[in-house]
């Protein structure tokens, strides 16, 4: 059961990349997460890693706003591949 607490909680992953030279806007929004900005480099970076994270999430069968701070940061240190 949940409570009104818990349903009211959402979480979502935010990108944000700084390195952007060419004057092109990327923004990539997805489950869980909203990127935008950086070199084309860095955006693909960010995406795949969202991407991975959110597969990582979902064989846990969790929602990221049920994640606690280790297991946040357990997923995305496998979702960076280190």
């Amino acid at each position: 059961m949940i409570n009104s607490d818990e349903a009211a909680r959402q979480a979502m992953l935010l990108g944000v990349g700084f390195d952007n030279t060419d004057g092109h806007k990327r923004i990539t929004k997805g489950d869980n997460f909203y990127l935008a900005g950086g070199s084309e480099e860095t955006h693909e970076r960010m995406t795949e890693t969202v991407i991975k994270f959110n597969e990582k999430l979902s064989r846990r069968g969790k929602h990221l706003q049920e994640l606690s701070q280790e297991e946040f940061t357990d997923l995305m240190r496998e979702a960076e591949g280190k």
